[in-house]
């Protein structure tokens, strides 16, 4: 790292506390910057356990011995900081950041489609995967998509369209994905990091079953009692059968992460007064 650059004294507010969005934010908190997390009042991550949305839920939460704390409003933030730990917000518009004015905006939302995000919110703004223009959305867009470019930084153009299949892993790509059957509460049966086979029950909206299509360790489930729509994303599986990863920050999310950091670093790190 550039001797000139101070990480503490760059503040970076993430939008999205999901498995992505926690990656980045685990990684630029553990490089040193002040990271601040918005989210939405309900947020529907799947692999809870290495997300820092669930601390909207529970008040708090760890993901690799990283703290994040709710806070009711931005005057809260720089309290958190100072302890060492990442704040949340909830805050769907990102609407802090003309309080804490920080200087790197990232947009980790995945929502596919920019919801609003502009390279006017900050000096910089990294965004995530398909939907922004790179130059014109956003300063730099990070690729998301699985394969030879993920976490590409790109400084024009746009990341690889969404083509609503994901990533294969050893081989297996839809069948990978748990989706509510029907609209309603969820109810689960089974929990993340529970073994599953193919067949086997693993949760219930409205009297309707969810099946696993396959073999493998649940690595991420939505929130019980969460109410879903037919066909959300609500899990994941995977196939590979090893628990721990549904407790540690997946390398997609960490080579994400590696692209936003190379974006802050691009452009604070040459520059003398930092």
């Amino acid at each position: 790292m550039s001797p000139c650059l101070q990480t503490a004294s760059v503040k970076v507010l993430v939008r999205g506390g999901g498995d992505l969005a926690s990656g980045v934010a685990w990684r630029l908190h553990q490089s040193g910057f002040r990271v601040v997390i918005t989210e939405i009042p309900e947020p529907l991550s799947v692999r809870r356990k290495v997300a820092f949305s669930e601390a909207v839920y529970e008040g708090q939460c760890a993901v690799e011995g990283v703290q994040a704390v709710l806070v009711k409003g931005p005057e809260e933030v720089a309290r958190v900081w100072n302890q060492g730990f990442i704040p949340v917000l909830v805050d769907p518009e990102a609407a802090c950041r003309h309080s804490i004015k920080p200087e790197v905006v990232v947009d980790a939302i995945l929502a596919k489609n920019n919801l609003g995000t502009s390279a006017k919110d900050a000096p910089l703004v990294v965004a995530l995967g398909p939907g922004f223009e790179a130059g014109k959305d956003a300063h730099f867009v990070v690729e998301t998509q699985r394969g030879h470019n993920l976490g590409r930084l790109l400084a024009s153009g746009f990341a690889a369209p969404n083509t609503g299949v994901p990533g294969a892993v050893q081989g297996i790509t839809l069948d990978r994905l748990l989706r509510a059957p029907a609209r309603g509460p969820w109810r689960n049966i089974v929990d993340i990091g529970d073994m599953v086979k193919k067949g086997d029950a693993v949760g219930t909206v409205q009297g309707e079953t969810l099946y696993a299509a396959i073999d493998g360790v649940l690595r991420g489930l939505i929130r019980p009692g969460i109410t879903v729509s037919k066909g959300l994303k609500i899990g994941d599986i995977d196939p590979r059968g090893k628990r721990e990863f549904c407790f540690t920050i997946s390398e997609k999310a960490l080579a994400i992460a590696g692209g936003v950091l190379e974006g802050i670093l691009r452009t604070y790190g040459r520059q003398p007064n930092h």
